[in-house]
C-alpha cells in the first residue's frame, strides 16, 4: 500500500507540473515557441498571492483571483512587448529563445530587487484532513490539487474544440498565413494564448505554495523546467500529452524519493528527457510532423 500512496502523492505534484505544462505545450503549438520564461510566471503568481493573502490579510478565494488575473495580464504583457515583433518579422527561433531565457532572468531579478532572495512563508491555505481510502490516506492538498488540475485540462479542452477562440487558435496553429488571409486576428490570439497558460500556470503556484509553503526568486526555475520535461514527453502541443507527462515525471520524482535517492530526483527526471528525445522525439502522444523544405 505504500507503492500506492506514492503514486498517489506523484500524482499530486505531476498535477502541478502539468498545469505548467499546458502553457509551455500551447505556446509551442501556437507559434513553436519554447517560452523558457513561462516557469517564473509560477513565480510571480506565488508572490501575488503572498501579498494579497498574507500583506493585504485577503481570504483565499481573493489571493486566487487576483494571482490569476495579475498572471493572466503579464503573460499578455509579456508578448506584447518581448515577442510579437519578432514572431511578426518572422525572426529565427533561437531570437525567440534567447529572449524567453532574458525575460525569465529579467523576472528573476526584479522579484529579487522587490521581495530580496530570503524565502517567505506561506500560511496553511487547504485543510490538513485526508481522506481514508482504505489503508490509504489522501491528503487534502493532494485531492485538491489532482481534481483542480483534471477539471482545468477538461475545460481547456472544451475552450479549444468547441469555442471560436479555440477554433482561431487550432487554425492559427495549423498555418498562421492562411489564418490570416481567413480574417483571424492572429495577434489577438497568440495573445490570448499566452494569457490562458499564465492564468494556468498561477493556479499551478497557488496549489504549489498549498503544498511547499516557501517562496523565493528562484521557485519557478526548476519547477518550469520539469514542466518542459513534462510537456516534450507527452508530447509538446499536445493538451492530453501535457497531463500525461505532468503525471508521469510526478509520480517518477515520488518512486524516486521512495527509493532513497532523494539526491537523484532532479538526475532521473532530465534522464526520461534525454531517453524521449533519443527514442520518440515527438512525445508519447504527440505526432511527427514533416517539415517541407
Amino acid at each position: 500500500m505504500d507503492f500506492l500512496s506514492q503514486i498517489i502523492n506523484g500524482l499530486g505534484i505531476g498535477s502541478i507540473y502539468a498545469l505548467v505544462a499546458l502553457g509551455y505545450s500551447m505556446v509551442y503549438g501556437i507559434v513553436q515557441l519554447i517560452n523558457f520564461a513561462h516557469g517564473d510566471i509560477i513565480m510571480v503568481g506565488a508572490y501575488v498571492t503572498y501579498l494579497v493573502l498574507v500583506v493585504g490579510g485577503a481570504p483565499l478565494w481573493v489571493a486566487v483571483l487576483a494571482s490569476i488575473a495579475f498572471c493572466t495580464i503579464a503573460g499578455v504583457l509579456i508578448e506584447r512587448v518581448a515577442y510579437r515583433r519578432l514572431l511578426n518579422m518572422g525572426a529565427p527561433r533561437i531570437y525567440l529563445l534567447i529572449t524567453a531565457i532574458g525575460v525569465s532572468i529579467f523576472l528573476q531579478n526584479l522579484s529579487q530587487l522587490l521581495f530580496t532572495s530570503s524565502g517567505k512563508s506561506m500560511p496553511k491555505m487547504f485543510p490538513s484532513d485526508s481522506l481514508d481510502l482504505g489503508s490509504i490516506q489522501l491528503s487534502s492538498v493532494s485531492l485538491i490539487t489532482i481534481v483542480t488540475s483534471v477539471a482545468l485540462m477538461v475545460l481547456l479542452q472544451v475552450l479549444v474544440s468547441k469555442t471560436k477562440i479555440g477554433k482561431a487558435m487550432r487554425a492559427t496553429s495549423e498555418d498562421a498565413g492562411a489564418a490570416k488571409l481567413m480574417g483571424i486576428n492572429t495577434n489577438i490570439t497568440v495573445a490570448f494564448t499566452f494569457g490562458i497558460g499564465s492564468a494556468l500556470a498561477a493556479v499551478g503556484a497557488v496549489l504549489y505554495c498549498g503544498a511547499y509553503p516557501l517562496i523565493t526568486p528562484y521557485m519557478g526555475g526548476m519547477l518550469g523546467l520539469k514542466a518542459f520535461v513534462a510537456a516534450v514527453l507527452g508530447g509538446i502541443g499536445s493538451i492530453p500529452g501535457a497531463m500525461l507527462g505532468g503525471y508521469l515525471i510526478g509520480v517518477a520524482e515520488s518512486l524516486t524519493k521512495a527509493a532513497g535517492g532523494s539526491q537523484i530526483t532532479d538526475a532521473v527526471v532530465f534522464g526520461i528527457l534525454i531517453i524521449v528525445l533519443l527514442f520518440k522525439p515527438a512525445g508519447l502522444l504527440g505526432k511527427n510532423v514533416r517539415e517541407k523544405v
